[in-house]
């Protein structure tokens, strides 16, 4: 795999490129997904569908990310018109999880107005659970998140759609598209309906580890889901202060005991919701500094926290690697992937750590061949080249490094 039409030769820092796979390979990816689609039904139909518009939506986004209109709205046409045949099956009309994904699809797209009729259509049909839907609850911070996303201020957020549809999932009855400004009653009445939620999760204990699953995937959407409600209304503070008591509460031991397990309830028992977690505070924070004038080090203090502890997220690293990419000196980030590296046997840290110097060393020949544009505050640097071929070097060198055909391909491609 990697040297014939179907494999990949991905080197992590993409530039200009072939947009999915070549043609062979996506005739047979797609040959496969249309067999398993017969051979399937029930739930693992649904399953697959997922799988299959996720596919879909990784191309759009390339599509995005290349720029390229062309190619943009080609693919977009094939993604609609898939993911319409899909819904219709039996199996996937009712079921929320397809129609938030070709919400999202229809909002990549540009289709703003259509997306947002897919999330009120699904939201009308989705019943009157609340927030003890977890489907519902997932398809309302999707759509709140990405409201949230096209908002250029914070004044006046509070009459955002986003705030309407927070605030109906609170009421727990059936759903109305947005009209206008929530009122200041249903905010307050909506605001401790939250609360009380989320105090009732926290102090909650799964009995088991299907129920364990379950709880995480809901406290992860419910604290989502309170946190952008109490960033729009109050502000970042008070979105950060959830996090914070989430998270405080998942890293917390508990002497409770799983009755069939007979395990601690804690951090042991939630890595997923709490990287989770952590995940949409860190997204939350680079969304504000994009937005609003706020410091750099709570962001990257939360980061560096989450990363020493799940060193394996990619999203995290992404993360990371984008905040520091501008930094003046790089000798902070480069202690940091040093020490972490050390301290843990996962790929992801030499991985993320070669992609920052690369795109380092880029931005500096960029700056120094330049004679006009964008100006960059860079401090002149020496033996990037090396400092890049050391990290190769003690990455191959390490157990997973050494059997992982990225990397080498990464060298390979650097060296040539």
């Amino acid at each position: 795999s990697g040297f014939s039409s179907i494999g990949h030769m991905d080197t992590m820092l993409r530039g200009r490129h072939h947009i999915g796979h070549y043609r062979e390979g996506e005739e047979f990816i797609q040959n496969v997904f249309h067999v398993l689609f017969l051979l399937f039904s029930g739930k693992e139909k649904c399953s697959l569908s997922m799988c299959w518009l996720q596919y879909e939506i990784s191309k759009v986004v390339q599509c995005l990310q290349a720029k390229n209109k062309k190619k943009l709205k080609a693919q977009g046409r094939k993604s609609k018109k898939l993911a319409k045949n899909l819904l219709k099956a039996p199996d996937n009309r009712n079921h929320l999880s397809l129609w938030k994904v070709y919400a999202y699809l229809e909002w990549l797209l540009g289709n703003t107005d259509d997306a947002r009729k897919v999330f009120d259509t699904a939201l009308g049909t989705a019943g009157t659970g609340g927030l003890k839907s977890p489907q519902l609850c997932s398809l309302s911070l999707l759509y709140a998140q990405l409201e949230v996303e096209l908002l250029e201020s914070t004044e006046g957020a509070v009459t955002s759609r986003a705030v309407h549809v927070l605030t109906k999932l609170t009421e727990s009855g059936p759903y109305a598209p947005y009209s206008g400004q929530v009122l200041a009653v249903n905010v307050l009445k909506a605001r401790n309906t939250y609360e009380r939620a989320l105090q009732d999760h926290l102090s909650k204990t799964p009995v088991c580890d299907q129920d364990r699953g379950s709880d995480a995937d809901q406290l992860v959407n419910l604290v989502g889901c309170y946190a952008l409600f109490q960033y729009l209304t109050v502000g970042i503070d008070a979105a950060v202060s959830i996090y914070a008591q989430a998270s405080e509460k998942l890293e917390a031991p508990c002497p409770q005991k799983c009755e069939n397990r007979g395990e601690n309830f804690g951090n042991q028992n939630f890595p997923a919701a709490l990287e989770a977690v952590t995940l949409l505070h860190t997204n939350l924070l680079r969304f504000h500094m994009k937005i609003s004038v706020y410091p750099l080090n709570p962001l990257r203090e939360a980061l560096t926290e989450a990363l020493r502890r799940y060193p394996s997220s990619q999203a995290l690293w992404r993360s990371y690697v984008r905040i520091q990419r501008k930094s003046h000196s790089a000798s902070k980030a480069r202690r940091f992937f040093d020490g972490v590296t050390r301290s843990t046997n996962c790929l992801e840290p030499w991985l993320f750590a070669i992609q920052a110097e690369q795109m380092r060393k880029k931005l500096i020949e960029n700056v120094q061949r330049a004679d006009v544009g964008e100006i960059h505050s860079t401090i002149p640097e020496t033996g990037l080249t090396n400092r890049i071929i050391a990290l190769f070097e003690h990455a191959v060198q390490s157990e997973n490094g050494t059997h992982c055909p990225l990397l080498w391909r990464m060298y390979l491609n650097f060296l040539v």
